[in-house]
């Protein structure tokens, strides 16, 4: 009985020195392997208690329990600070951190909610509509007549009319008391217009909106067209409207977004939407040049017959400026074609 004592103490006393001796965790599986693995020397001595007598089991068993519990509880303590160690360890704290890469609005998107707060401060409040229009919408409502270039479909991204189901195509049309027939092409918008038809078609004045979005026209890009573009649409609608409104919002637009030194013009023009009509130029100082923002004009009477308001009683105003062209004045950007091609050089200057 005194031999397998004294080789329990000898397991023992050489389990806690190798245990100390313990500086990683493959150490510490090495030692588990040695000591209490399934081949290991504590289980080897298990095989000895039938060699012992019978009285003398109850002390040997309760000895080799004793020391297989505190090795394992030894072992278990040594892991767990060991790992600890090695996750502190695995940081160093004294390394600069790596800068979390956010993103960012796209610079036309910034410039969109600058010119929405901009406009909500003067009182406007923002409207949208849909990109997919019909016909009535986008040229019959705005008095573009079938015979105006703008409805050729050569100018026009037209899309197939919808199709009945045996297969022909089905001409739908869509009747009310203001417009009468409708034609049913479908077409993508050409211009944010469109929302100033569908907010006087529900709202009635006084209408005080601005409306950003895209429109599509099959341009050829340059350095200052592209065939999807975007547009702030206003749309002013009340009694006693005049072209004077229409000229000072329009300058303190620009003088509030562009700076109080720069330098606008109107130009004559005609639109069949709007009577009188004009050109809204900003000066480059860059380029030295002016550059064209969007037209202008009083609502045609046509317009607003168009959608069952009196234009014996209620007048208004309106005006579709480029977004791009504005952005483009706004950072000295030359190339209406760098807000498309994701260089990323160029997006995260903004």
């Amino acid at each position: 009985m005194s031999d397998l004592l004294e080789q329990i103490e000898e397991v023992s006393t050489a389990a806690a020195n190798d245990l100390s001796a313990v500086k990683s965790l493959a150490d510490l599986e090495a030692f588990r392997i040695k000591f209490l693995g399934a081949k290991g020397a504590v289980k080897a001595l298990m095989p000895l208690l039938g060699k012992v007598a019978k009285e003398d089991k109850p002390a040997i068993g309760q000895k080799l329990n004793g020391v297989s519990q505190a090795l394992t509880s030894a072992y278990e303590l040594r892991k767990a600070e060991l790992e600890s160690t090695t996750d502190v360890m695995g940081i160093d704290v004294t390394e600069p951190g790596d800068r979390p890469a956010l993103g960012r609005r796209h610079i036309l998107m910034q410039v969109v909610d600058e010119l929405v707060e901009l406009f909500g401060r003067m009182g406007f409040s923002t409207a949208a509509g849909p990109e997919v229009e019909d016909e009535f919408h986008n040229f019959v409502a705005l008095n573009i007549p079938q015979s105006h270039p703008a409805r050729d479909p050569l100018d026009n991204y037209y899309l197939q009319p919808a199709k009945a189901e045996d297969g022909r195509m089905k001409e739908q049309r869509s009747t009310d008391s203001s417009s009468g027939v409708r034609p049913s092409s479908l077409l993508l918008r050409t211009q944010t217009s469109t929302v100033q038809i569908r907010v006087m078609e529900k709202q009635k004045p006084p209408i005080r909106v601005v409306i950003p979005g895209r429109v599509y026209r099959p341009d050829t890009h340059d350095d200052t067209h592209l065939s999807m573009f975007h547009q702030l649409e206003a749309l002013v609608i009340d009694k006693g409207v005049t072209m004077v409104d229409l000229k000072s919002t329009i300058i303190q637009f620009v003088h509030a977004y562009f700076g109080e030194d720069t330098k606008v013009r109107f130009r004559p023009s005609f639109f069949p939407f709007t009577e009188p009509s004009a050109e809204v130029d900003v000066w480059f100082e860059d380029k030295q040049k002016w550059i064209e923002l969007g037209g202008c004009g009083m609502v045609h009477p046509n317009v607003l017959s168009a959608v069952n308001i009196d234009p014996e009683e209620y007048s208004g105003w309106a005006f579709g400026f480029g977004i791009e062209r504005i952005a483009m004045r706004k950072y000295s950007i030359n190339n209406i074609r760098l807000f498309v091609e994701n260089d990323i050089r160029f997006l995260r200057q903004f």
